[in-house]
Formats: structure tokens, C-alpha cells, sequence
């Protein structure tokens, strides 16, 4: 026999009620602002939202199109692309060169960035190959990371940096020659403080050590490296490990197959100081990433920024889209306006 089970009633006799209690919350009984909304507060809000869009857009896109910018595409540069077809040339060194002119000076500061085109970065297990611990100078065990297969060799040599980020790291080098008087002039350029402050002094860390070399010892570079992580740079003690501004930049994936990274500055000093003068100008580049085995194509820039960044004019565009839309917003409703008035008038007077 099954229970059977009742709701009893309260003292005399009243049933349990589901009524909120009486507050003012409960009741929405608070005070509230509610807008009248009149065609003239309405109307009023549309064209000036368009007008703002409109004006910051046009600044935007003025602005972006001021940014001097040259972009040359190096990717069959000599021989080099097919010599890199072959991984099994990966200890063989090439080298090549590429000339261009440039018409007019850039003047003030010049950035230089090499560029990568179809390269896949944000594939979920590429994102996630890398150990944070280890890169903050942690001595931790990597084959619980997420760097697998590139953690540690067959031997059992764990690999400094892990993962398939930090394997495929751009190596080339990119050297720019100044061309005056038939003879060549090295442009400085910095390699150094071209990282955010958060990567360089928050997310990266070498090991504590009284030497990087006995730091890392016990480990092996990545397989496609050529170099060690503490060798990285060998003019800068202080640009080596993890804190290698080459590699802090690399490890900042983009979420697009299209992209750009910082490379170097242009140190503005003696015939440069006040930017890069007009004439003949060569690239001398050692070739080392390979990109003909994914279709890819890599490029190197010079570019100047302005107060809202880089030549992008995506978010000028943006704006005068959205400036547009609401200003023809604007009109259409003050067409549909005018409309239901007349129409109102005509049946009053009916």
C-alpha cells in the first residue's frame, strides 16, 4: 500500500501561500527612472551617435592611411626555400639577399616585423603545447604538461623550452643594409625591449643560477633549434633563457592563420637619427624557417605607428559603418514620422 502524503494546513485552517512577502523589492516597488521616450530625444540620440561614429571613424582611417609602410615578400628568396624543403638540411646554413629603394624618407621611429601567412597558430593543442611552470624557471616534471611529444627525448632528456610552440620558433635572421656611396652601412637596430613588460618580468623566468649555462644543464634544446636556450643571444647575457625577447614574442600566439610579429627597432642614432633616409637599401637574411611545406608565405615590413597604432584600417572602417547605419536609422524614422503625422492630421480634420 502506498503512503499517501498531504500538505497540512496552517492554524486556523488557512492553506500555505506562495505569495512573495510584502516588501518593496519583492513587490518591485522600487524607486526606478523610467524614460519617456519622445521622437525628438529618439531621433536626437541616432544622429548623434552617428555623427560621433562618423568623426572618429574618418580620424581613424586618416590616421592609418598616414602610416608609411613597406612590405616585401621573401619566401623563394635564392634557393633557399627548397633547400629547406628537406628537414634532414636543418644544420645547413643559407643565406640571401634582397634589394629594394625606398623613394622618400620614413621619418621618426621605424619598426621592422617579420610576417607569417597560413600558418595555423591557433589550433587548440598547439595553444596549449607549452609548460607555464617550466617557463617560469620552475623545476617541474614536463611529461605531465601538455608538451607532449615535444617534453623529452627517447633518452629521457627533457627538452628546454617543451612543446610545439616553442619548437617551431621563427629563426631567421634579418639584417638591413644601408647602400650610400657604393658602400654597405649596417642600420642599428634594437632586439632588445620590443616585449610587453607583463611577458618579459611576470610570465618568464629563468631558473636561479650563478650561471644560465649550469641552469639549464640537464636539458636539451627543442629538436628544430640550432641553439640552445641559453645561447640565444650571444652579445646580450641578459637576452638569453626564457627571457629572450625573440622567444617571449613568439610564445604569444595569434589567433589568426595572417600575422605579424615585432622584430626589431630602429635605433635612431648618427645618419638614422631622424628616421631611415631615401636611397638603396638591402635585406640580408639568413634563411632558416622553412614555409613551403605548409603553403605558406613569409614576409618582412618596415612600418612607422601613429597615436592609434599600426596601418589597420579595420577599425575606422568600423566606425564609419556603424556611424552610417545609425545616421540612415536616423532618417528612416524620421521619414516614418513625418508619414503616421500627416496621416494623423488628415483623419483629425476628417
Amino acid at each position: 500500500m502506498k503512503n499517501k502524503t498531504s500538505v497540512l494546513p496552517r492554524e486556523g485552517g488557512a492553506q500555505p501561500s506562495r505569495c512573495p512577502d510584502n516588501s518593496a523589492f519583492k513587490q518591485q516597488r522600487l524607486p526606478a527612472w523610467k524614460p519617456q521616450l519622445t521622437i525628438a530625444s529618439v531621433l536626437s540620440s541616432f544622429f548623434l551617435t552617428g555623427a560621433f561614429c562618423l568623426t572618429v571613424g574618418v580620424c581613424l582611417v586618416l590616421s592609418a592611411n598616414s602610416v608609411r609602410e613597406i612590405q616585401i615578400d621573401y619566401s623563394d628568396c635564392s634557393n633557399c626555400s627548397k633547400l629547406r624543403e628537406n628537414s634532414s638540411n636543418w644544420n645547413k646554413e643559407c643565406h640571401c639577399s634582397i634589394n629594394f629603394t625606398l623613394k622618400e624618407d620614413i621619418l621618426g621611429n621605424v619598426f621592422m616585423y617579420y610576417g607569417l601567412q597560413n600558418f595555423y597558430q591557433n589550433h587548440r593543442r598547439y595553444v596549449k603545447s607549452r609548460s607555464d611552470a617550466q617557463l617560469l624557471g620552475r623545476n617541474v616534471d614536463i611529461q605531465r604538461s601538455y608538451c607532449a611529444p615535444f617534453s623529452t627525448y627517447r633518452n629521457g632528456t627533457p627538452m628546454a623550452p617543451c612543446g610545439a610552440i616553442a619548437n617551431s620558433m621563427f629563426n631567421d635572421t634579418i639584417d638591413l643594409f644601408y647602400n650610400y656611396n657604393s658602400s654597405m652601412i649596417q642600420v642599428p637596430l634594437l632586439k632588445t625591449g620590443n616585449s610587453w613588460w607583463t611577458d618579459k618580468n611576470v610570465k618568464f623566468r629563468n631558473p636561479e643560477s650563478h650561471n644560465l649555462s649550469s641552469a639549464f644543464a640537464g636539458t636539451a634544446r627543442p629538436p628544430y633549434w640550432q641553439k640552445p636556450v641559453y645561447m640565444l643571444d650571444e652579445e646580450d647575457e641578459r637576452n638569453n633563457g626564457y627571457v629572450n625577447d625573440d622567444f617571449v614574442i613568439w610564445m604569444r600566439v595569434s589567433a589568426f592563420a595572417t600575422f605579424r610579429n615585432l622584430y626589431r627597432r630602429l635605433r635612431r642614432v648618427r645618419r638614422f637619427a631622424e628616421g631611415l633616409p631615401a636611397g638603396n637599401y638591402t635585406f640580408q637574411i639568413s634563411y632558416n624557417f622553412p614555409v613551403t611545406r605548409f603553403k605558406g608565405r613569409k614576409h618582412v615590413i618596415l612600418s612607422t605607428v601613429v597615436w592609434s597604432g599600426g596601418s589597420n584600417p579595420f577599425l575606422g572602417i568600423a566606425y564609419l559603418v556603424s556611424g552610417t547605419a545609425a545616421t540612415l536609422a536616423g532618417f528612416v524614422i524620421t521619414g516614418i514620422h513625418l508619414k503616421l503625422r500627416k496621416k494623423k492630421t488628415y483623419f483629425q480634420k476628417q
